[in-house]
């Protein structure tokens, strides 16, 4: 009975390699496609575990709410006075806050060895890299897209109508995009992912306090204020309320983008040659 049993299994396993001989080998997939498929794999986590739009839904709406009906009366002497002028830079505040969990996924899946297995395929090696953030700069859009529904239905009313929102939106995901980067490094640095988010949110919240995301700069001390006119956050909110007025100011939407560009020149190598490494 065992001789019968190898000699099915020995015939089985020649078939195999004969059909396998005489099928052609399909071809390597492109960068592009490589790095879709990733980001489509973001998209796959979500739809199974959709508790991860939180950051993205319910936050933002709680972050908006609580500063405009809790300090827009004491800050500028009305919730809709307030609304008009926070809602640019809470826009801008609740998408960078989601570009930390750019760095946590990635150290969850170094972590877990789900990169070991993707640097076991035949595939361009930054693709996952690559499109891990396409699929996060799909958050983002959810994110700034909340916070715009919502303040319209506060009452906010931009005077450059939809235009104007999308392209602040536009501003804020590409700024996003090249801001992750940096997030990307710490994910590869650090040794665990509740590491990763510490200390990601630790640099990101005094940047974005120290800033004129809230209140006008004009009312802060002379150090502080000098600090905040160059904090890169507040050039991005004044490009964003700028956009939103229907009146754009060139340079803060020029150095914002110079910013984005900047930050993606430094980390996208850096993060590819940790990601090789590690």
């Amino acid at each position: 009975m065992s001789a019968a049993t190898s000699a099915t299994e020995t015939a089985d396993t020649a078939a195999v390699r004969r059909a396998i001989a005489s099928t052609a080998r399909p071809p390597r997939p492109g960068r592009l496609a490589t790095a879709l498929t990733f980001g489509w794999r973001g998209m796959l986590k979500v739809k199974h575990v959709p508790e991860q739009l939180l950051d993205v839904t319910v936050t933002p709406v709680m972050f908006l709410l609580m500063f405009t009906y809790l300090f827009g009366g004491a800050i500028a002497g009305s919730t809709s006075a307030y609304l008009d002028y926070t809602l640019p830079g809470l826009l801008v505040m609740s998408v960078l806050f989601t570009t930390v969990y750019s760095g946590v996924s990635l150290n969850t899946d170094l972590t877990k060895g789900v990169v070991d297995r993707f640097r076991s395929l035949p595939i361009w090696r930054p693709a996952p890299l690559l499109g891990s953030l396409l699929g996060d700069s799909v958050r983002y859009v959810i994110a700034g897209t909340v916070i715009i529904v919502v303040g319209v239905a506060l009452g906010y009313r931009p005077d450059a109508g939809v235009a104007g929102a999308v392209a602040s939106l536009a501003l804020v995901v590409v700024f996003s995009f090249g801001l992750s980067w940096f997030f990307c490094v710490l994910g590869l640095l650090l040794r665990s992912p509740n590491a990763v988010m510490n200390a990601g949110f630790m640099g990101i919240f005094p940047l974005t306090f120290l800033s004129n995301v809230f209140v006008d700069p004009a009312t802060l001390p002379g150090p502080l204020q000098a600090f905040v006119d160059v904090n890169p956050i507040s050039v991005l909110a004044t490009a964003c309320r700028s956009l939103m007025d229907g009146t754009p100011d060139g340079v803060a939407i020029g150095v914002s983008l110079a910013v984005a560009a900047g930050l993606a020149a430094v980390f996208l190598p850096l993060t590819t040659r940790l990601y090789r490494s590690r």
